[in-house]
């Protein structure tokens, strides 16, 4: 390969950059640093809690309002990364990973306790040791009886909650929990092995993209990121075992119910209608326990803010400045 001297290959460049004609428009006034909208950073950190990593994304100011955002499955905060920055100019918003999840450890299931409860532990041990002592809480899919389990520790730190498909009635548990519940029924090899396929890619793809209402918002990195967490070694056996706990959060659905009748935590409801794992008869039973929810049906799927975030931002930051700001 002939090598270009340093002279030749600076004016190459030279002339490369001066032989392009930029659109003044992308490049005028318009496009200063001073007209842009305000840059809000994430900073990405990790604890050590139980012996165990836990990674977080942050960002906002210090002294904002706490807003804990706990995600679902089989993804991790990674869900949460378009929605902080539209949250986080005013709001002090965290987001962590579950062990097993995400960027978070994952020990070997046989020396960690995967379940509901520890992760509520996990969770209020890390807003702890931040000083957090109030805090409104966005729930999706686990995130709900993560967030609720929370909520009976400590009723009087939430401060509202919004809820995304995450369950707290028997009505949300529909067909397709079916296989899920003979687990909880008999803990046997044959019902353990029926939900292996749960952990596929196919599956993984499918969370994604069924009943929403435009594909292309869809960015296909979602599922090749959480199946590339998935297919850790190891992570079946925790997966498998987070399904057979799933099962202790129903008979705690009472419990969750009375905490919404007596503290009455201000709460938006904004649910993928198109959800085939937790579908909108899980959403509209909250109207019994909180009358004055404001309930929001939206035409897509699981992992709406990945379709739908255009209308769901909007309303969770007006929902957000009317009930924690006043504003």
């Amino acid at each position: 390969m002939k090598t270009l001297p340093s002279a030749t290959l600076a004016i190459t460049l030279a002339g490369l950059l001066t032989s392009v004609a930029l659109p003044t428009a992308a490049w005028g006034r318009t496009a200063t640093p001073a007209a842009l909208a305000p840059v809000v950073m994430t900073q990405y950190r990790t604890t050590k809690i139980d012996g165990v990593d836990v990674f977080y994304r942050e960002a906002g100011p210090a002294d904002g309002p706490v807003v804990l955002l706990l995600h679902g499955f089989p993804t991790s905060s990674h869900m949460f990364r378009n929605l902080i920055p539209l949250l986080a100019d005013k709001y002090h918003v965290i987001a962590p990973d579950y062990p097993g999840f995400g960027q978070s450890g994952a020990p070997d299931h046989k020396s960690f306790t995967y379940s509901f409860a520890h992760y509520a532990d996990i969770v209020d041990t890390l807003l702890s040791q931040k000083g957090i002592q109030r805090y409104a809480m966005y729930v999706m899919d686990y995130g709900a009886p993560v967030g609720y389990r929370l909520a009976l520790k400590h009723p009087e730190r939430v401060s509202a909650l919004i809820v995304q498909n995450g369950n707290a009635y028997d009505e949300g548990l529909g067909l397709f929990w079916d296989p899920i519940k003979a687990y909880w029924g008999g803990d046997t090899p044959e019902h353990r092995k029926a939900l292996e396929g749960l952990m596929t890619l196919r599956t993984t793809i499918f969370q994604y993209t069924d009943g929403m209402s435009d594909l292309s918002h869809i960015d296909p990195d979602n599922w090749v990121h959480d199946q590339a967490l998935l297919d850790r070694p190891g992570n079946l056996e925790i997966q498998l075992d987070l399904f057979k706990d799933y099962g202790s959060n129903v008979p705690l659905y009472p419990e969750f119910q009375a905490f919404f009748r007596k503290y009455k935590p201000p709460t938006i409801v904004v649910w993928g209608k198109n959800d085939k794992i937790f579908p909108a008869s899980g959403a509209t039973p909250y109207l019994r326990d909180l009358p004055d929810a404001e309930m929001h049906l939206i035409d897509t799927g699981h992992f709406a803010l990945e379709d739908k975030l255009d209308v769901m931002a909007p309303l969770i930051r007006d929902f957000l400045d009317r009930k924690l700001t006043g504003r």
